[in-house]
């Protein structure tokens, strides 16, 4: 039974940061591609970041320069480091790995 896991969000100021971790059991990401989403309020999902199983990495150009995507295989965890954050920024941000996790909440207001 695959299951992903993410934790790390919060409540954060406009220009602070926070880091993601998406945890995995049933899948080994160091073989698979894995992305994060993020949904806000009355918008679609749309896709952050993602790491290859080579990690080759892409980024939405709105996150450019501010987020960082990263894995560490002995883990097994996918990470996020956000930045530089703004309010538009504020989603609930979902990892993907073939399959969802649930997804954790960030939340960028002063």
């Amino acid at each position: 039974q695959v299951q992903l896991v993410e934790s790390g969000g919060g409540l954060v100021q406009p220009g602070g940061s926070l880091r993601l971790s998406c945890a995995a059991s049933g899948i080994i990401f160091s073989l698979t591609t894995t992305g994060w989403y993020r949904q806000a309020p009355g918008k679609q999902r749309e896709l952050v970041a993602s790491i290859t199983s080579g990690g080759s990495t892409n980024y939405a150009d709105s996150v450019k320069g501010r987020f960082t995507i990263s894995r560490d295989n002995a883990k097994n965890t996918v990470y996020l480091q956000m930045k530089s954050l703004k309010p538009e920024d504020t989603a609930v941000y979902y990892c993907n790995a073939q399959y969802w996790g649930q997804g954790t909440q960030v939340t960028v207001s002063s």
